[in-house]
């Protein structure tokens, strides 16, 4: 089976509305077309890099290559673990979410990213994907602190964060269509962590694939 070589899909991360894991070339060609059909509301760019730019047919693409870079070039001293979201009961995809770290073993801090298909958007679900992956690193891989950088327009990003109780952490200054742009630096500790109401999230499948972490 393909996860006796790679174990990383054993994992799962289960919220009451979803279900986060590898998606299987089916599911992730789905995902891909979803990423096509809308991420965010024309006329708005909430990410750095323009993936989202071009036609459907290219942010699909976009898709496809970023999830198979990212597992081509996995280490457990720089990885990056991009998972999709699915509808419990129905497998419906709706999204990606990542996390990213290096040398984590020592430095114990994660960054995160996420999108969401256009028709999923203000139901709650990037809160409760972003849960999951909080869950997964502060509750699992013992993270010492989770770090977001966000565009102070991307409200919904913004709105998220401070839900899960990240606070300012400075900021950032980058070029975004030619013009420079100033991001939030968020940082999310474990002690807050523990100390904010989040939904249940069960974790399946993380001892196989531990060491890959760097653990």
């Amino acid at each position: 089976m393909l996860a006796d070589l790679w174990p990383l899909y054993r994992l799962a991360l289960v919220t009451p509305r979803l279900e986060l894991r590898l998606p299987r070339e089916d599911e992730l060609a789905a995902l891909a077309v979803l990423a096509g059909r809308g991420v965010h509301p024309p006329g708005e760019r909430p990410f750095l890099t323009p993936w989202t730019d071009g036609g459907p047919e290219d942010r699909a693409r976009s898709v496809l290559r970023g999830h198979w870079q990212r597992l081509a070039a996995w280490d457990e001293a720089a990885w990056a673990l991009g998972l999709g979201v699915f509808r419990r009961g129905s497998g419906e995809p709706i999204g990606l979410v990542a996390a990213w770290a290096s040398d984590f073993a020592v430095v114990r801090e994660v960054a995160t990213w996420s999108w969401l298909g256009l028709e999923f958007h203000s139901r709650g679900y990037g809160t409760e994907a972003r849960a999951a992956l909080l869950t997964l690193a502060f509750d699992h891989l013992g993270a010492s602190a989770a770090l977001s950088a966000v565009f102070r327009d991307n409200h919904a990003s913004q709105a998220v964060s401070r839900k899960l109780g990240y606070a300012h952490d400075g900021i950032t200054v980058d070029a975004r269509d030619g013009e420079a742009l100033v991001s939030d630096r968020l940082r999310l500790t474990a002690d807050r962590w523990r100390t904010v109401d989040h939904p249940a999230v069960t974790v399946t499948g993380l001892a196989a694939c531990r060491s890959w972490f760097g653990l």
